[in-house]
């Protein structure tokens, strides 16, 4: 990681909490549909073959496209790398580009080799299995040019089927930025959700399988840079986010995964010691409530197929 004095990080005049002046209803249908942003939107996939089509038509649907889609195949085993290029072919020439990792390396490598390829200022994450709203894009770009000293933009996320319609807007859009400090009770950024400006002198640690991104957003937020989200819906998780299976789903290696991240923040000086131990309380919490709706999930999946059957 490269070291950054916090001091030097610049300083706004935008409140903590505040409007995008120009949000209303349906405007972008009228102004902004059609236009470019400066974005590149990385996507690491492995053995996504039946979803990636999907993630893919969610930017495609953007009221704002990015400028462009880098699809980075994780070394699957199976036919995703042929999927990738049949779902960049249904799309304008170079607009949707496809990045073959020799062998599979993890999320963090993938997502790290399609921001070194990226070609705009901007980044943008999404996962081979998730979908954006369609304006997600546009909304997250104004507040950028609303308050130009933001390094990181994110929003929250919901679960709901991939037939769903997308969740409705709230009006008015309020951004908060976030004091830089990590005494939350949970991560406000999920990664499908972030924006990030690319020359940010950090990258996913790709020694770890589990919390990188929990690692990257900790390291951006605590060396002083301006991170903010958006109090709208602009993204879909078509799985429950934790105890569902893949490399969440193993909840007990998440909380170990977490609280290692919190141990290397204080080793590099970001969090103090009390911090850290603050943070390892609401953290088991965190986990004791998890493994209890893991359960009631589970349990009640159980009982409907015995009594369906």
């Amino acid at each position: 990681m490269v070291s950054i004095d916090r001091q030097k990080q610049p300083q706004t005049t935008v409140p903590p909490i505040y409007t995008v002046a120009s949000s209303a209803p349906h405007r972008l249908d009228e102004s902004r549909q059609g236009h470019t942003a400066p974005v590149s939107v990385v996507v690491p996939c492995y053995r996504c073959v039946d979803t990636i089509e999907g993630a893919v038509a969610s930017v495609a649907a953007q009221q704002v496209l990015p400028a462009e889609v880098l699809l980075v195949d994780d070394g699957s085993p199976d036919d995703t790398l042929k999927r990738l290029h049949e779902v960049a072919s249904r799309y304008a020439p170079g607009w949707v580009k496809v990045i073959a990792l020799a062998r599979n390396a993890g999320p963090s490598a993938a997502r790290n080799k399609g921001w070194e390829k990226a070609s705009q200022p901007w980044i943008a994450f999404l996962d081979a299995d998730d979908s954006w709203h369609p304006e997600k894009l546009a909304l997250q770009m104004d507040a950028i040019e609303e308050d130009s000293q933001i390094a990181l933009i994110a929003h929250d996320m919901n679960v709901q089927s991939r037939t769903a319609p997308a969740p409705t807007l709230h009006y008015p859009l309020n951004v908060r930025v976030f004091p830089n400090h990590l005494m939350m009770l949970r991560s406000p950024f999920p990664t499908a959700s972030i924006i990030l400006r690319r020359d940010l002198p950090f990258r996913f640690d790709e020694r770890r399988r589990r919390a990188e991104d929990f690692m990257l957003w900790a390291q951006i937020l605590l060396n002083g840079y301006r991170c903010a989200k958006i109090n709208q819906i602009l993204a879909s998780w078509h799985k429950p986010p934790f105890g569902a299976g893949g490399l969440s789903g193993d909840l007990a290696a998440m909380f170990e995964a977490a609280n290692d991240v919190r141990k290397t923040l204080h080793e590099q000086g970001l969090l103090s010691w009390w911090q850290w131990k603050i943070m390892d309380v609401f953290s088991l919490i965190r986990y004791a409530r998890r493994r209890a709706l893991t359960f009631k999930r589970r349990h009640a999946g159980l009982f409907f197929a015995r009594h369906n059957a």
